[in-house]
């Protein structure tokens, strides 16, 4: 029994290191889909989190069911053999175009906050993810299940602080002069890009363990403990607006007036954050691509990684205005067809 729910816990954190990325870290992310919407954001969230149970949940336990070996196996079972070979070239598309916005992450990090090369960061980071993804879908588990309870202490930390804050009721009195329609819209098409590219880690994790109830149990856990952090986000950002609505990064700027020490630790989880998307996007392509040309998947992650470090020399903020939106769309006609499409015999379907 503790085997099992050992299990349950690493799929629930490695769901949740695959979904929170850079965006989600420094609050910009939260910011431009939730905070910005007012007093709605709460209910919008919990929207966005049902999603993310039942959606991922329903991702995992599908890929186990048809030993799907990459996403699109498990495209085509849901869409065909044409819509589903379509919709996995564009969903290989994305997955390098935020893959390389990551890794540029990275080496701003090293650059701006830690005062070292952007080259220096880059290249740190592909050698430590080369080591991480040589061993698979164990070494991404492990990762998670380190760097995750990081994130959810961070999260507790911050939430505690805001409380302390006179306006730390904000988030319920909040107003917005955005439409019902863009408020409502807006968690469709966050969950829309999120799983769409978390789908390269989930369909593997489905297919590994293929345990129905340690699969269910991790997607709802998951689903749950990414709704929290948005929620925890959402608060201490409220307490704040409009005036934190202004900062590229809006989580640095509740960040630097807890202290030097939590600046630090802020750092390095916005690193893990980033290190850990990479990765999962990573492992997913090299999966993708050795599915489709039966190559080794050492040399393809060589590949991949090397052809990353060379579009990351554009920048973060030019490949990341650039490809989001863009992307952003397209994940949400995938959302769609995933949420009316039914499984093979209708069996468990969530």
């Amino acid at each position: 029994m503790t085997r099992k729910w050992w299990k349950i816990v690493q799929v629930a954190f490695t769901y949740i290191g695959t979904i929170v990325g850079a965006g989600f870290a420094t609050g910009q992310e939260i910011l431009q889909f939730f905070t910005r919407y007012g007093w709605l954001a709460t209910f919008t969230i919990a929207l966005a989190s049902l999603l993310f149970v039942w959606i991922g949940t329903k991702l995992m336990l599908m890929a186990g069911e048809i030993n799907a070996q990459s996403y699109e196996d498990l495209n085509r079972h849901l869409f065909g053999k044409t819509a589903g070979m379509l919709i996995s070239m564009l969903t290989l598309l994305m997955l390098f175009g935020i893959t390389t916005v990551m890794l540029a992450g990275a080496g701003s990090v090293f650059r701006e906050h830690l005062h070292l090369s952007y080259q220096l960061g880059l290249i740190f980071t592909l050698l430590i993810s080369y080591m991480v993804i040589a061993k698979g879908i164990n070494g991404i588990l492990a990762v998670n299940t380190l760097v995750v309870p990081m994130m959810l202490i961070f999260t507790v930390l911050v939430v505690q602080v805001t409380l302390r804050s006179s306006a730390a009721g904000n988030f319920l009195i909040l107003q917005s002069d955005f439409s019902a329609k863009q408020i409502l819209f807006s968690p469709f098409l966050y969950t829309a890009f999120n799983l769409a590219l978390a789908q390269a880690v989930l369909v593997p994790i489905g297919t590994a363990i293929r345990d129905r109830d340690i699969l269910k149990k991790g997607g709802i856990f998951g689903g749950i403990g990414i709704g929290v952090m948005l929620m925890a986000s959402h608060f201490a950002m409220s307490a704040q607006m409009p005036e934190i609505a202004r900062f590229e990064i809006p989580m640095g700027d509740i960040i630097h007036h807890l202290g030097s020490a939590v600046r630090f630790v802020y750092i390095i989880i916005i690193y893990a954050e980033i290190f850990t998307t990479f990765i999962a996007n990573i492992y997913g392509l090299t999966l993708q691509i050795c599915s489709r040309s039966q190559a080794r998947p050492r040399p393809v992650i060589v590949g991949l990684l090397i052809i990353a470090y060379l579009i990351s020399q554009v920048g973060f903020k030019e490949l990341l205005s650039t490809l989001y939106p863009l992307f952003g769309w397209v994940s949400l006609i995938w959302l769609v067809m995933v949420m009316w499409r039914k499984r093979a015999g209708g069996a468990g379907n969530l």
